[in-house]
């Protein structure tokens, strides 16, 4: 039995090729074969590798893998950094922009699936919350409470309110 599984998108009417699965199974070593072929770089769609600091449990490429195909999305930021497949997907897209104007097959590997569903079809356009409303959201739970917060949003948007789940903080 073979423990992931290969598909492809297109995108820019160039090819993706996504390999897909869990740790430990072999992607690794299949898509650094695929990417010599294809003289193509491995797009890394695994959203603990991003991290520089999650080396165990992700099995990330060790060096040798590193220097024998051109990865990226590994190790690129730290456990403190805000990052989510909304900014993997616009960072990813630009990569491909870049990368299709020279070749035109390009290589995903990884087992995020909403990383890969991100590239590959898209997120819904959410927008995002500005560090003015978060603090002022914080503020509000710090000298009013949960309950507060929850009269707040009762009083602004009663439609809303009826629909989230009110013994979470976050929603």
């Amino acid at each position: 039995m073979v423990g992931f599984f290969c598909y492809y998108c297109i995108v820019n009417e160039k090819t993706l090729i996504v390999l897909v699965g869990p740790t430990g199974v072999g992607k690794t070593d299949l898509s650094i074969q695929l990417a010599e072929y294809f003289a193509c770089p491995i797009i890394s769609s695994d959203s603990r590798q991003i991290y520089k600091e999650l080396k165990i449990g992700s099995a990330p490429p060790n060096e040798s893998q590193l220097e024998r195909v051109k990865h990226y999305f590994i190790g690129i930021k730290s456990m403190c950094d805000s990052y989510n497949a909304g900014q993997y997907e616009l960072d990813v897209m630009e990569l491909l922009e870049e990368h299709f104007k020279k070749n035109n097959v390009a290589l995903l590997v990884g087992g995020s699936m909403m990383y890969i569903d991100a590239v590959c079809k898209g997120l819904d356009n959410i927008p995002a919350i500005s560090a003015e409303i978060r603090n002022k959201v914080t503020f509000l739970y710090e000298n009013i409470g949960l309950e507060g917060v929850r009269a707040e949003l009762l009083k602004l948007d009663p439609i809303h309110y009826q629909k989230v789940d009110l013994n979470k903080k976050k929603e």
